[in-house]
């Protein structure tokens, strides 16, 4: 994840809930990617190492387990830029033009002149992959793209050179449609976001004027829970029976919209309660969460220091 701060409820229920999930079958690696930040907005570097800390924290709130992941700052591992270097020298521009999010973000952000570092940014992240000879990597099905590019990489430098890296393979994360109080997307830049370090009042405060069905004008007008933004979040935390109770109660007028909204927030605060405490106590100490994460950058880069090994000799460069 790129360090951009405090992490919202999109992002738990899009990456980190699966990232803690699959840590209890897989030896993962979770990282700060820093360098990425640079691809977009290179005058924000300033602001990575507070928001580091405070991503850090809520990784951590979320169940992120240093002693079962290794959790690490990409730009303390330097290996990742000599890697990302060798396989520029092999992979067409082509390949990297081609890559979907590459034309959406330029398109989104007005970009006139886009930089090196924001058209190869795929291959970096190719690098942080095959880095670890990673066997799958956890994405959406928007990220496949990227995954499959990573296979090109790993195949042209190993037809190139020799063997060195294996094809790793997508592991499909279903990602659910997590809107924001406007009944958007959620996202910071959106300023609808709920964080995983707010309060259950300030959670309170952003739900009950939440948008609903913009039909249902009146408290004794029928709505429609398919098109409420708010019945997104009961398909994720409100049981099947209580869920259904709420449906009905909204498509016959039986209860109003903070009727509804009550019945989500008796659902939806415990377990985001839980995230926060946790999250408050790494936060309150945050030199052991530095501390983690250097450790953890330590470790990654004793395996990077490894790979690097093999693809030196494959590349066979110096004396």
């Amino acid at each position: 994840m790129r360090p951009t701060g405090k992490l919202h409820l999109g992002n738990y229920l899009g990456a980190l809930a699966n990232w803690v999930r699959l840590q209890q079958d897989y030896d993962c690696f979770y990282f700060v990617a820093n360098w990425h930040v640079l691809t977009t907005d290179p005058t924000e570097s300033g602001k990575a190492p507070a928001y580091t800390v405070e991503m850090a924290a809520d990784w951590l709130g979320a169940g992120l387990d240093p002693e079962r992941s290794t959790l690490f700052i990409q730009s303390l591992v330097p290996e990742h830029a000599e890697l990302h270097l060798l396989f520029s020298m092999v992979t067409p521009v082509g390949w990297l033009e081609r890559v979907p999010t590459y034309k959406e973000m330029v398109e989104q952000l007005g970009i006139v002149s886009p930089s090196y570092g924001l058209l190869g940014y795929p291959l970096l992240q190719s690098a942080d992959i095959l880095m670890y000879k990673a066997r799958f990597v956890p994405v959406g099905a928007d990220q496949v793209p990227h995954i499959e590019l990573t296979r090109e990489v790993a195949r042209r430098f190993n037809n190139t050179w020799s063997p060195v890296f294996p094809e790793p393979e997508a592991k499909l994360t279903e990602i659910p449609k997590v809107p924001g109080t406007d009944g958007r997307k959620m996202s910071k830049s959106y300023d609808n976001a709920i964080y995983l370090s707010d309060t259950a009042a300030e959670i309170t405060a952003k739900i009950k004027p939440m948008v609903t069905d913009p039909a249902r004008k009146r408290r004794t007008d029928p709505g429609n829970p398919d098109i409420c933004p708010v019945f997104d979040l009961h398909r994720i935390f409100t049981p099947d029976a209580d869920r259904e109770a709420a449906a009905t109660g909204c498509r016959t007028a039986g209860i109003g919209c903070l009727d509804c909204k009550g019945i989500l927030l008796e659902h939806m605060l415990p377990p985001l309660a839980e995230i926060r405490e946790r999250r408050e106590r790494y936060a309150e100490k945050p030199a052991e969460l530095v501390e983690i994460l250097h450790e953890g950058s330590r470790r990654a880069r004793k395996i990077a220091v490894e790979t690097m090994a093999e693809v030196r000799a494959a590349v066979n460069l110096t004396v």
